[in-house]
């Protein structure tokens, strides 16, 4: 009777375990991207409004390949991957060094490698491969002293001086924020991580006026001794390190941007002082977004959208061709959708079973956070053009394929999950 019993909870866990696989296919975190796909491609189409072109084709066929994809990797519990993250980031800090010697350059910046029909991006790769080596140094050293921020740092500053060079300012401050979120999420004090944000402030203020910082960088120092133990060293080491950034940022501003890089970041303050150059793609997806009106112009009848006011829209763009064609309501509908995977994935966070798990799948959410805010920002008018795409739906097939990476990662974070096995 007792063996009886044993057996049918054993086949009724199957069952559910089972039934919670299947399941697991139509999860919110991998359908809301799909549908993104979807409506995408329709949007790249009408953007290019040309059968010949494949662009909305290939969104859509790496749309489904990355879904598979990420199927598979929720079967790899994240634990197994460990031993390989340290030769994956390597292998792509290798890429993003080989670009300086045979990247392919299109509009100035050197960003893509070619190996006959394969091409792709490796800062695309480099922002997972940096979320994982940090997860994976997080996991075995707490933060308890300052010294322990210094490895994660050097492996996060590594990648991004080599994208930051190309030039690809978008992906760098991608990582910069990355970093931030997942030294807050290994409990790092939050006046620590204060203290560093607010060297962009330095950096702001050393490009405004070199006085303001005489006023700054006293006050960081301030910061700096109320927050630390050892008070005099670290209040010395603070004000060294924000006044070398200080002296540092005109060089890496004169050195390290293009030209058109420059104006996009100065324009968007008022992009009509150049409304034929920098301020162009500004003005006209704000215009385009605009006309969209509440219920939008619907699909190929955006006019901008159509008649190509709006350079390279089916890239960082697309956000204004879905204002356009579907209005207010779209808009809200798709940032919404946003909303919840990013929700979804901190619950994910929060649940998973080791540290190392909630460190990945808070990055992954970090970079999804972060170019879903500044590409909706960007194309609206509130931030300067930095060519950061919009997850799923900006039109690239190695960015597609390594946020449904991401998505795996996330999914298999999931199946392990301490709400669901509690």
């Amino acid at each position: 009777m007792v063996n009886d019993i044993f057996l049918l909870k054993k086949k009724n866990l199957f069952y559910q375990n089972k039934r919670f696989k299947f399941t697991l296919f139509f999860s919110p975190i991998i359908v809301i991207p799909s549908v993104l796909v979807v409506l995408s491609s329709f949007l790249i189409q009408s953007v290019q409004r040309q059968f010949t072109r494949t662009d909305a084709i290939n969104h859509f066929v790496f749309g489904c390949l990355g879904y598979l994809i990420a199927i598979l990797i929720s079967y790899i519990p994240l634990q197994r991957i460990k031993s390989y993250v340290i030769p994956a980031y390597f292998l792509s800090l290798l890429c993003l060094s080989l670009l300086y010697l045979f990247g392919i350059s299109v509009y100035g910046a050197q960003r893509w490698l070619s190996f006959g029909l394969f091409t792709f991006q490796p800062s695309e790769i480099a922002k997972l491969s940096t979320l994982l080596i940090l997860a994976l140094v997080l996991d075995k050293n707490n933060i308890q002293s300052i010294k322990d921020l210094f490895l994660p740092f050097v492996l996060a500053i590594i990648p991004w001086t080599l994208i930051f060079f190309q030039p690809d300012l978008g992906t760098s401050l991608v990582l910069i924020f990355l970093f931030f979120v997942m030294i807050y999420w290994a409990q790092a004090p939050v006046e620590w991580i204060l203290i560093v944000f607010l060297s962009i402030g330095t950096a702001i203020f050393s490009a405004l006026s070199t006085y303001i910082n005489f006023v700054w960088i006293p006050f960081i120092g301030f910061l700096a001794y109320k927050s630390f133990k050892n008070k005099k060293i670290f209040t010395i080491l603070t004000v060294f390190v924000h006044t070398l950034i200080a002296n540092l940022t005109p060089f890496l501003w004169d050195v390290g941007l293009k030209d058109y890089q420059k104006n996009r970041l100065i324009l968007f303050l008022d992009p009509s002082k150049a409304p034929f150059d920098g301020g162009y793609h500004l003005i006209q997806s704000k215009i385009a977004i605009g006309s969209g009106g509440f219920f939008g112009t619907g699909f190929l009848n955006g006019k901008l959208t159509n008649l190509k006011f709006i350079p390279e829209q089916h890239t960082d763009f697309i956000f204004s061709a879905l204002g356009e064609e579907l209005g207010f309501v779209g808009s809200c509908l798709v940032v919404s959708l946003f909303l919840f995977l990013i929700i979804k994935l901190i619950n994910i966070a929060k649940n998973a079973r080791s540290d190392f798990e909630s460190l990945v799948v808070i990055g992954i959410a970090s970079i999804f956070l972060f170019q879903i805010i500044i590409n909706i920002y960007m194309t609206v008018g509130l931030g300067p053009v930095t060519g950061i795409p919009l997850p799923f739906m900006s039109y690239g097939r190695t960015s597609l394929i390594i946020n449904f990476i991401c998505i795996g990662l996330a999914l298999s974070t999931l199946k392990r999950s301490r709400s669901l096995r509690s």
